[in-house]
């Protein structure tokens, strides 16, 4: 029997012994896990849906909404004069030559504890 022979004859069984082994350990955890779920699963309880009245809507203020308008607007364009100063500065240019044309406000869905990271890493950065 060559040698090449006998590493294969030697190492297939040890192979498939290792495999086995892996899948049994695979096979209990997925069983615990279950087991788990059963246990400690506690199922959502359906809403009975009753006989709601409907809120009527508020008036909304007349005299109020221009006034309205007029401080978003006034905060938009300082908003965007503050973004254009952003970009040139980080494109290195004058703000003369650049013109924002829309912009979206996107709501915070990040925790405390990944803004903190972020603004650890702008500051290392600098």
């Amino acid at each position: 029997m060559s040698s090449l022979q006998y590493a294969f004859s030697a190492g297939i069984p040890v192979m498939l012994l290792g495999m086995g082994i892996v899948f049994s350990v695979l096979i209990i955890l997925w069983a615990m896990l279950e087991l788990f779920r059963v246990i400690f699963y506690e199922m959502p309880k359906k809403r009975v849906a009753g006989p709601t009245a409907p809120a009527a809507p508020a008036p909304a203020p007349a005299a109020s909404a221009p006034a309205a308008q007029v401080k978003k607007q006034e905060d938009d364009s300082e908003l965007i004069a503050i973004l254009t100063a952003a970009v040139a500065a980080a494109m290195g240019t004058s703000a003369g030559g650049l013109r924002i044309r829309s912009f979206r406000r996107v709501g915070r869905s990040d925790s405390a504890w990944s803004a903190a990271s972020r603004k650890e890493q702008m500051e290392a950065l600098l």
